[in-house]
């Protein structure tokens, strides 16, 4: 356990904490505010790939929920031949379930020491940890932007870092949202009785639904719970990610676009 507790301290909260302290002494005025979302920045575009790849998979697997589904209505019966024929359908496509959750739980240890470095931040006791070629400024002024006091709850910041999250996860459930009520419609044309696998998937999608909400209550609650630094940070991480979906989202919508295009003039 200490060797798993030295590993992560060396390899993620000491860098990036001497990070953010380096970047409080060279930004004019010493600004810990600046610091912080400089950090977070290069965090996040260190990040980008793997974010990238992640919301990629995740639209991959929206948009063959409709032959899932044929799949496991053909097939609901044969649980082994579903499974072989989902398992054809990802290598058809070229999709794999698991790759939008594998980034996600490799960012999870960075987003941990990012925690501890915005928390342990304002603790003078905190800077005997500073590297030899990271001057030591003896105290970090929590005072940002003239006005704002990181070291103590926010409830702009808070709200702030709420209203973003909303945003977020709503603009991701948007494309689900129009996929299911043509799927809805589309069943209840049909007059269809729905399987229990069917009526998982609702309750499943229904709870995703209630995420939207439940999310930055979360996010809320958090930011109130702690030095408004946290929510700064979770503030500047939101926007980035809104920005990064939108220009994923709109390249891949275009891809789609261009590939039905061909379909249609090759049929």
């Amino acid at each position: 356990m200490n060797f798993l507790v030295s590993f992560y301290n060396e390899i993620l909260y000491y860098p990036l904490f001497n990070l953010m302290v380096f970047f409080y002494n060279v930004i004019p005025g010493q600004d810990i505010g600046v610091a912080i979302i400089v950090v977070t920045l290069l965090v996040r575009f260190a990040l980008y790939p793997m974010n990238s790849k992640s919301i990629k998979s995740q639209r991959a697997m929206q948009a063959i929920q409709p032959e899932m589904k044929e799949i496991q209505k053909k097939y609901k019966e044969d649980k082994e031949k579903q499974a072989k024929e989902l398992m054809a359908l990802y290598q058809r496509r070229k999709v794999n379930p698991f790759s939008g959750c594998l980034p996600l739980l490799a960012q999870f240890p960075i987003l941990i020491a990012l925690y501890h470095v915005f928390i342990n931040g304002f603790k003078d006791e905190s800077l005997v940890i500073l590297y030899s070629f990271v001057n030591n400024p003896g105290h970090l002024n929590p005072i940002s932007f003239g006005i704002i006091n990181l070291s103590e709850t926010n409830i702009y910041l808070a709200l702030i870092a709420a209203s973003l999250q909303y945003f977020q996860t709503k603009m991701l459930m948007e494309r689900k949202k129009n996929k299911k009520n043509k799927e809805k419609n589309k069943e209840e044309n049909e007059n269809k009785e729905k399987t229990p696998e069917e009526k998982t998937q609702d309750f499943a999608q229904a709870m995703t639904k209630q995420m939207v909400y439940i999310m930055p209550v979360i996010t809320f609650v958090f930011a109130m719970s702690f030095p408004s630094g946290l929510a700064l940070y979770w503030a500047v991480t939101t926007l980035f990610a809104i920005v990064q979906q939108y220009i994923i989202m709109r390249k891949t919508k275009k891809q789609e676009e261009e590939q039905k295009q061909e379909v249609e003039v090759v049929g």
